[in-house]
């Protein structure tokens, strides 16, 4: 009888049961996309900023003397040990392996260049009558590190330096190429396939280049040269060897909790600490299987993905309490309309001996239906907002959600019965003679 009577109720008045569905179903909507959004926007953002660069630096030990002012390490990159390029594979041991999506070792040094000009009268090269300074850097392009289960993990500077434009090709690792930044470039003339002759004071040799491309990082990188490892290490004469490693890991932002000293932890502190992607803990376990390194978090892009990460999703947040605010005054507006126009039919129930329980019970189950139609279709309407809004911002629509469906019914359900408390509560007060009398 109870389900005839809200079911019969529902059918009735069917264009305030379609104006308070539709707002229910709008704030849902919103809900639905932000929270898609919010749960999705970490990992999106994330790999968005990896195009950063590398927010790992990994050095010797021995030169860990810190030398570092607003972010911009200040130590001399030529001085100092160096550590074995034998052991970077054990970077994809760790526990947070799947999280480390590149790494790129480098050799850095400074010599002397000259670049042969082309010379349009005779068709040929010419060597120019003044040497320049130069900062060449051995790295890999795009090298297959070997891993110790048997699979390979292809990374380099395309991977680290992502935001790289090069006009030409990339080197390849272990031929006798080069790429030239764009100052160096302009200042020496150097055009793509031609030599370039570099001269240093190691062994008392020098070396031919050949010149692949010329690229665009918008840093001091672009007035050196870039050239393979392998050719770098047998320059300097130090073969399986690299100063400066860089990491680039896809992280959580820091929290107060990750800030603290690992040292300092108790027991169960520290295993949360270690199993949370913080970039700290990631650090913490390449330092365990890189022996007499010193790992350190380059802060000016750890700080930065955590604070708009955290702006971001505080954004979303405010927007979802704002959808749910609007959606909680229209269900209680509408509720208020209801209960005045059915004082008649209050009034009669009560007078044929339902409690105000009873009475309140049903218009309460009258409500939480609408709420689940409203939250259904604000659902629906939610997943293609949110796949708008993920392709425009992000290029990737994120993917429907079993969580958040249940999260929005909820939510419709806890707002209807918040927004309608008031209504509900007077309906059941009402006391039947006067409302029978027409008082």
């Amino acid at each position: 009888m109870f389900l005839r009577l809200v079911a019969d109720s529902f059918t009735r008045r069917p264009r305030r049961k379609v104006l308070t569905a539709a707002a229910l179903s709008l704030g849902m909507a919103v809900v639905t996309a932000a929270l898609s959004v919010s749960l999705d926007v970490g990992d999106r953002l994330a790999s968005e900023f990896r195009s950063l660069g590398a927010n790992l630096v990994v050095t010797p030990q021995a030169d860990s003397l810190p030398l570092e002012i607003g972010g911009v390490d200040y130590r001399p990159v030529n001085a100092g040990a160096y550590l074995p390029e034998a052991d970077l594979p054990k970077i994809k041991t760790v526990f947070w392996h799947n999280n480390i999506i590149a790494f790129s070792p480098t050799l850095e040094v400074r010599v002397q260049s000259w670049t042969p000009q082309f010379s349009p009268a005779s068709a040929t090269f010419v060597k120019p009558a003044a040497n320049g300074d130069a900062l060449l850097i051995g790295a890999w392009s795009n090298h297959d590190v070997r891993l110790p289960d048997g699979g390979s993990f292809v990374t380099g500077l395309k991977q680290t330096n992502p935001w790289w434009s090069v006009d030409g090709a990339w080197f390849n690792d272990g031929e006798g190429e080069c790429i030239v930044g764009s100052n160096f470039a302009k200042k020496n003339a150097v055009l793509i396939g031609s030599p370039l002759y570099l001269e240093g004071s190691v062994a008392g040799h020098g070396l031919a280049l050949k010149v692949t491309g010329i690229f665009s990082g918008g840093g001091a990188e672009d007035d050196g040269v870039v050239a393979p490892l392998s050719i770098v290490q047998q320059y300097l004469q130090k073969p399986g060897q690299y100063r400066k490693l860089l990491v680039s890991a896809l992280t959580k932002p820091e929290d107060e909790f990750a800030r603290r000293d690992p040292k300092a932890m108790k027991a169960d502190e520290f295993e949360r600490w270690s199993c949370s992607p913080y970039v700290s803990s990631i650090a913490y376990s390449i330092r365990q299987v890189l022996p007499g390194t010193d790992v350190r978090v380059i802060r000016r892009v750890a700080e930065g993905e955590g604070t708009i990460l955290t702006r971001v999703r505080a954004l979303l947040w405010m927007v979802t309490f704002a959808a749910l605010l609007a959606a909680a005054l229209a269900v209680g507006a509408s509720s208020a309309a209801s209960v005045i126009e059915r004082r008649t039919e209050i009034g009669l129930m009560k007078a044929l001996g339902a409690g105000s329980g009873t009475v309140g019970f049903l218009l309460a189950a009258e409500q939480l239906l609408l709420a689940f139609v409203g939250g259904g279709i604000g659902y629906s309407l939610g997943i293609i907002l949110a796949r708008l809004v993920g392709l425009k911002i992000f290029g990737v629509a994120p993917e429907p959600s079993l969580l958040v469906l249940v999260a929005v019914l909820a939510l419709a359900a806890g707002v209807t019965l918040i927004g309608s408390a008031i209504p509900l509560r007077r309906a059941s007060r009402y006391e039947p003679a006067p409302i029978l009398r027409g008082e």
